[in-house]
């Protein structure tokens, strides 16, 4: 029983952190949209697009802490990260430079 209350209480401070980073990128970017997505044995990825277009990532334990965290931030969570959610990022001359960059 006590191992549980610590895997629970563990998972609940990493959905506490996660969901504080989250936050602090809504309220800088005018609210956000997440998307989480299995990455494998390392854990699941949050992609977040704020209102202004600005994007950033997050990486949580497991896709079930992520989903929590997006959701006790107050964000909106998408599904999937379809072309409607992608259209959503403003990507810079930075972004465009780099993947040209990986071309040559």
């Amino acid at each position: 029983m006590a191992d549980t209350e610590q895997v629970d209480a563990k998972s609940e401070r990493q959905v506490k952190r996660l969901a504080h980073q989250i936050g602090t990128f809504a309220k800088a970017h005018g609210g956000a949209e997440g998307n989480v997505a299995y990455l494998g044995e390392r854990g699941a990825r949050i992609a977040l697009v704020g209102e202004d277009g600005e994007w950033g990532n997050l990486v949580a334990p497991s896709v079930e802490i992520g989903r929590r965290a997006v959701e006790k931030a107050g964000a909106a969570l998408q599904d999937d990260f379809d072309g409607e959610f992608a259209a959503k990022i403003r990507t810079s001359a930075y972004e465009w430079k780099r993947m040209a960059g990986i071309q040559l």
